[in-house]
């Protein structure tokens, strides 16, 4: 993620009860980068016209298309008129399509946004924020870095975690670790914040094969835990040095990911962790596992995925509808052909500055 932020997508899911952290995040980023803004609500009401009624005419249809779209951009526009948006280039689009998770990935690719921004909820006042299905979807097939806010917190010269996995532990691509730190360090960089290197390993006797679990506990030495130890303290510094990250701020734990990970953002007062993610199928990932997966609900600080170099978007780049049943009408021997309906409105505007 070496490349300069130019556009930022943030998805809107709830324009009833906002919370306007994403907004907040994401001005905070556009001021220092100088990118744009979009603001992004897939539309869940059926789409008049796809699922109107064989009596009602093409005008009547547009009407009431129109005044769905009408409704959504007043709505996306009162998030525009954010305070903390002002003097910033910003745009509001509203689409027709489905799931929402590959809507978002659609109209970042064709946005050719350099991030994408979505808010975790809580299931009630003050719960803990949790993802949804969309969040976990995302995190798999988004093409971009996904800035998942997790954390009311303001960027206010930040921590950034790097979690690095250098000895690839997953069959994580080997440029991954490289474009995780300098994804850290670029937002580290831009929000005059400090970089940290993490990662955590279990001792070798723990990730011995489980067909030998019938056989006696085998007990190693205690120097080759040792150099185990040592060949993971070289590897997390070659990647260390390479960003010029200080001693102080690598940070090699034996243990769980998810359980120390935690723990370290609770000492260092950190704002944003930076993952990768590689998506895999559902029988992959019943043996294998996502270590995304297993950490981020454990977090209390925002967190960015990236995906490896060459990460095939699994989303189409044209809208996929909800296929909605017809509802049942008579049937008029006189009535009028209907042309199909473009599958998605877009309403846009742009703020002027504030003078």
């Amino acid at each position: 993620m070496r490349k300069k932020l130019r556009h930022i997508l943030v998805a809107i899911g709830d324009l009833h009860h906002p919370s306007k952290t994403e907004l907040h995040k994401a001005a905070a980023l556009a001021k220092k980068s100088g990118a744009s803004i979009e603001l992004f609500h897939v539309i869940d009401e059926p789409d008049p016209a796809r699922s109107y009624p064989e009596t009602a005419t093409k005008e009547t249809m547009a009407r009431q298309r129109a005044a769905l779209v009408s409704k959504y951009q007043d709505r996306l526009e009162r998030f525009a008129r954010d305070k903390s948006l002002h003097g910033m280039r910003v745009t509001c689009t509203a689409a027709w399509d489905h799931p929402t998770y590959d809507a978002i990935a659609r109209r970042a690719l064709a946005t050719h946004a350099d991030l994408v921004i979505a808010a975790t909820r809580g299931h009630r006042f003050g719960a803990r924020l949790v993802l949804r299905n969309t969040d976990w979807e995302l995190i798999r097939h988004c093409p971009v870095p996904l800035l998942l806010v997790k954390s009311h917190r303001p960027y206010d010269k930040p921590v950034v975690l790097a979690a690095v996995d250098p000895f690839h532990a997953v069959a994580k691509p080997d440029e991954l670790d490289v474009q995780l730190v300098d994804a850290a360090d670029k937002f580290a960089r831009l929000l005059r914040g400090t970089t940290h290197l993490f990662h955590a390993y279990m001792p070798l006797i723990a990730v011995e094969p489980a067909a030998a679990s019938a056989a006696p506990l085998m007990v190693l030495p205690p120097e080759v835990e040792q150099a185990h130890a040592q060949q993971i303290e070289r590897a997390v510094n070659r990647l260390a040095e390479r960003a010029g990250i200080p001693r102080v701020r690598r940070h090699i734990q034996m243990g769980s990911v998810a359980g120390e990970l935690s723990a370290l953002t609770r000492l260092t007062h950190a704002s944003l962790v930076v993952m990768g993610a590689v998506s895999r199928s559902a029988l992959a990932r019943l043996f294998i596992g996502n270590t995304a997966e297993r950490v981020l609900d454990k977090l209390a600080c925002d967190v960015l995925v990236v995906k490896p170099r060459g990460f095939a978007a699994k989303a189409m780049r044209t809208p996929s509808l909800r296929k909605t049943r017809p509802r049942r009408q008579p049937v008029v021997a006189a009535s009028p052909a209907h042309e199909p309906a473009s599958m998605v409105t877009t309403a846009r505007f742009v703020l002027p500055p504030v003078l």
